[in-house]
């Protein structure tokens, strides 16, 4: 007769732990990051139950091999038609959830480490668009001088100058700003309910100051929310979708006099110009990675673009070839050929 497996043994047995407890409150993941991981560890699910045909209550972590996964991965590129980028999430939500039980028991260590060596699939990396800074300069300018276009100029003003994301600026309250003194300043709170505090410039800062008089007056509530909409005769917080549509709306007027502009303007393009804007003009990636609120510079890479201007001078200074040069130039053929006078 078969034994049956302690609970403790199967191997979606710790995954609502992991989800609920482990993601949320310890590594205070976001929800929307969570609901990632939630699809990924679905997503096997499926496949052990119904593709691999295992009974989900006998599916046990030792059940769980390399050659498993292996299989698991190949289903995802050739059944599932996955993207390699997508592919490579499902595999890191496996991992990290086998990480997680194997920190909590050590006899699952091996189990871990094997899972550990299923290959992740090459990713061609793009590079996302940025604003150029004449296509910039054109809109942040285009909204009207009338009230509502004051308010979209502010708005589009601090998703440049401060680089932060869309979640953050609609977070903002009066009470996070703090204007008349030497240092203007900012409080903003970011992924995982993290603070930071932003320093804003003598601009940014002015603007800001006259669109709270005209939007709050005088007698300013710091807890309401700096952008907001009125419902029903109350304030409430501007909804993310809102600030698409406002950046969207200029980005349209604009574009048929600067055909250079992004086909898609939204939002964390700001940040991503102003990032790029700042590596480019020779901030150290560590103080970007400080302004853009990010744990580990590694993440803030993505923003590390070098112009061409950049590129060329790396090659004037005679750099020697090797492995550093290499990743300089690695996926830049187009710049490249600009350089040489190939376009």
């Amino acid at each position: 007769m078969s034994k049956h497996p302690e609970l403790n043994e199967l191997f979606f047995s710790k995954t609502n732990d992991f989800l609920n407890l482990y993601l949320l409150r310890q590594e205070q993941k976001s929800r929307e990051t969570i609901k990632a991981y939630r699809i990924s560890l679905n997503e096997f699910f499926t496949y052990v139950t119904e593709t691999a045909g295992k009974n989900v209550m006998g599916f046990c972590f030792s059940d769980c091999s390399y050659d498993f996964v292996l299989g698991y991965s190949q289903y995802l590129q050739e059944e599932k038609k996955l993207s390699s980028s997508t592919v490579n999430q499902r595999l890191a939500a496996l991992k990290s959830y086998l990480k997680y039980v194997a920190d909590g028991d050590i006899s699952l260590v091996q189990v871990y480490i094997g899972i550990q060596k299923v290959p992740n699939l090459k990713t061609r990396k793009l590079q996302r668009p940025i604003i150029a800074k004449d296509d910039l300069s054109a809109l942040l300018d285009k909204p009207c001088d009338t009230k509502f276009g004051r308010r979209d100029r502010v708005i589009l003003i601090v998703l440049f100058d401060t680089a932060v994301r869309v979640s953050e600026l609609t977070g903002i309250t009066i009470g996070d700003l703090t204007l008349d003194v030497d240092h203007p300043s900012m409080v903003v709170h970011g992924k995982g309910k993290k603070s930071r505090c932003i320093s804003l410039n003598q601009r940014c800062a002015e603007h800001i100051k006259n669109y709270v008089l005209h939007y709050h007056g005088t007698e300013v509530n710091a807890n309401d929310p700096l952008f907001y909409t009125v419902i029903h005769g109350e304030k409430h917080r501007m909804s993310i979708r809102n600030v698409e549509r406002i950046v969207k709306k200029y980005a349209d007027q604009v574009r048929e006099d600067h055909t250079s502009l992004p086909e898609s303007v939204y939002p964390h393009m700001f940040r991503r110009t102003r990032a790029t804007g700042l590596y480019r003009d020779g901030v150290p990636l560590e103080m970007v990675s400080a302004i853009l609120g990010h744990e580990n510079s590694e993440t803030t890479k993505i923003y590390a673009i070098p112009s061409t201007e950049q590129l060329r001078e790396a090659l004037e200074k005679g750099q020697p070839c090797g492995e550093e040069t290499d990743k300089l130039w690695d996926g830049k053929t187009d710049d490249i050929r600009r350089m040489f006078g190939l376009t």
